[in-house]
């Protein structure tokens, strides 16, 4: 029998497997998230199926076995690593006598704790909204006290109208504050772009250890732990690089596989910082036995927010750890333009770093040039401008 914390949330988590070829990786995934969002793992039921069943998504079967476990284990929480209907999850909770959820509302509640700034908890309330609204099911319980009446609800409407209502005016309010904030970073970027600065943001991988790389870069202090999604408000510095000048280095919210659509979304104005980078620093944890997978969904990310084609260096992270990936004793390649575009570092240790902001300077460099050839651009079609008009 396990011996289960007290205080905390027991949950049993639940993965099948549909034959797609990741199921080790989505099964160590989901519990990398349970831990995260401090649940107790009382239990794991897995199991292999062609199709999900229409009613329970598991079938019958499965149903009694959770049941069991959840008896045996008093766990109060069962945690799917799929979609699931909002029927499904309805038929479940009631089988169950437990409440169900699934991976993409997990991910959402890790999100809830781990939100600091305005901003980013405006960002999280609004992805919940979003999608409970495409599932709700009576949603808001609280309301359920109102059995109608003068001046609670229009005449003739439902429990669950009235929850899609105040849903949607909630909505629209957050909707309307984050463009507000969203107009305050455009204010932002274009001052940093009169000064002509370099941007760069670091992307990866959740727990990649971009925070961890951003501090040591930066001497920032910008929360960093061996956890999903320890990050999520974009924290940004100016970094000097001696003689080459500066750069503005962004530290982003990490990816991950089937990143919930609406995330995404209510993310759109901190993702812009990634949109509007000169350069992505694409921090990969090369000790992960699928990075190659990792690395790949990040980019498939990156082309979903219209970032896909920003220059990257690639930072194959946690060298300490890993067997190199590139050839031995070497820290870094470049491309047949001459560019530093994959790096093997330590941010724990700081080895590497040293050839990073090389790698930067020259960016730095190139980049100056690039704006003063727009500039010499720009002045010649003035001159031609007057000269036609005299």
């Amino acid at each position: 029998m396990l011996e289960l914390k007290q205080n905390l949330t027991n949950a049993i988590l639940v993965n099948l497997d549909f034959g797609h070829g990741d199921y080790h990786d989505r099964l160590h995934e989901l519990q990398q998230l349970a831990l995260s969002a401090d649940l107790v793992i009382a239990g794991i039921v897995e199991g292999k199926r062609a199709r999900p069943d229409a009613t329970t998504f598991i079938g019958s079967g499965k149903v009694e076995e959770i049941a069991q476990l959840a008896s045996n284990t008093n766990a109060t929480l069962v945690v799917f690593n799929h979609d699931l209907s909002p029927a499904q999850q309805r038929n479940l909770s009631v089988r169950l006598k437990c409440n169900v959820v699934e991976r993409t509302s997990l991910i959402l509640d890790i999100f809830a704790q781990r939100a600091k700034s305005y901003e980013g908890r405006l960002q999280v309330e609004l992805a919940q909204l979003e999608h409970l609204a495409t599932r709700l099911i009576r949603g808001w319980t609280h309301l359920e006290r109102q059995k109608g009446g003068i001046g609670l609800r229009g005449p003739g409407e439902t429990q669950l109208e009235t929850d899609r209502r105040l849903i949607r005016k909630r909505v629209k309010l957050l909707k309307e504050k984050l463009s507000t904030l969203q107009r305050q970073r455009t204010v932002q970027r274009r001052q940093r772009q009169r000064a002509q600065l370099l941007s760069v943001s670091i992307v990866g991988y959740t727990n990649a250890g971009k925070s961890t790389l951003f501090n040591k870069l930066t001497a920032a202090q910008s929360y960093a732990a061996d956890q999903l999604f320890a990050t999520l408000d974009t924290t940004t510095r100016k970094l000097y690089l001696s003689e080459a000048g500066t750069v503005i280095v962004s530290d982003t919210v990490g990816f991950i596989r089937d990143l919930p659509h609406t995330l995404v979304a209510a993310f759109r104005a901190t993702l812009e910082e990634t949109v509007q980078a000169d350069i992505l620093l694409h921090v990969i944890d090369a000790s992960a036995p699928n990075w190659n997978e990792q690395a790949d969904q990040v980019n498939k990310t990156l082309k979903d927010i219209g970032a896909d084609s920003i220059p990257q260096i690639q930072i194959l992270n946690k060298s300490d750890l890993m067997v190199s990936l590139i050839a031995a004793g070497t820290k870094y390649v470049r491309d047949e333009y001459g560019r530093m575009n994959r790096i093997c570092i330590s941010a724990k240790t700081g080895d590497g770093l040293d050839f990073l902001r090389q790698a930067l300077a020259e960016s730095i460099l190139e980049h100056s040039k690039k704006m003063d050839r727009e500039s010499a651009v720009g002045t010649k079609e003035i001159i031609e401008v007057h000269a036609s008009m005299q």
